[in-house]
């Protein structure tokens, strides 16, 4: 399995034992395996790359194959209580149409994703090159990432996009940024909701 993510922490406090959890671009089902260990939940992960779905399955997690850019559509309305996207959103081509499905088939989503306001990555462009971090560990030539937003964004795509942010914590190095997330956090997560 993967190292320690503290975003994994984060939303397992979210979620409620025995939940319905949908977790999307799960890749090795690191996350979903904790919720099933600490919270009891009942869940399926999707995931697009095959060696992340073989190592899945390793790990006793149900994985669906599936180019979430193209919709949820094999999931009914409501079906779930949380459905998740753990540093992967910057990597959807299609960001408004997955926002929109986690809200369709959840009844709340969660979202974490690299801020790329960080002071750190601000630093890194000033100097001439782009950022690479633990929240962006890919250099710019072999990135899945295809998004680069900062936390402010991210709250106008919601604010434009009628959605309802009912937490947001910003995090650097595990610990809580209070004071101008948007400058200070690497990461951010979200528990999100539909008006």
């Amino acid at each position: 399995m993967a190292g320690y993510r503290y975003d994994h922490d984060v939303i397992a406090q979210w979620i409620e034992h025995g939940e319905k959890v949908l977790d999307l671009g799960c890749g090795d089902g690191s996350l979903l395996r904790h919720l099933v260990d600490t919270r009891k939940v009942r869940g399926y992960g999707v995931e697009n790359d095959p060696e992340k779905i073989l190592a899945c399955v390793r790990n006793g997690i149900n994985v669906i194959q599936a180019d979430m850019d193209r919709g949820l559509t094999g999931f009914d309305d409501g079906f779930f209580d949380h459905v998740i996207m753990s540093l992967s959103l910057q990597a959807m081509h299609n960001t408004q149409g997955i926002l929109a499905e986690m809200l369709r088939v959840g009844r709340e989503a969660v979202v974490s994703f690299p801020n790329f306001g960080y002071w750190r990555h601000r630093q890194s462009i000033l100097n001439g090159r782009m950022p690479v971090s633990e929240s962006l560990p890919h250099q710019w030539f072999d990135t899945p990432n295809v998004r680069f937003f900062t936390i402010d964004d991210f709250e106008a795509l919601c604010a434009q996009s009628g959605i309802i942010i009912h937490k947001r914590l910003a995090l650097d190095e595990g610990k809580v940024v209070a004071d101008t997330p948007n400058f200070l956090a690497s990461v951010a997560v979200y528990r999100l909701g539909r008006k």
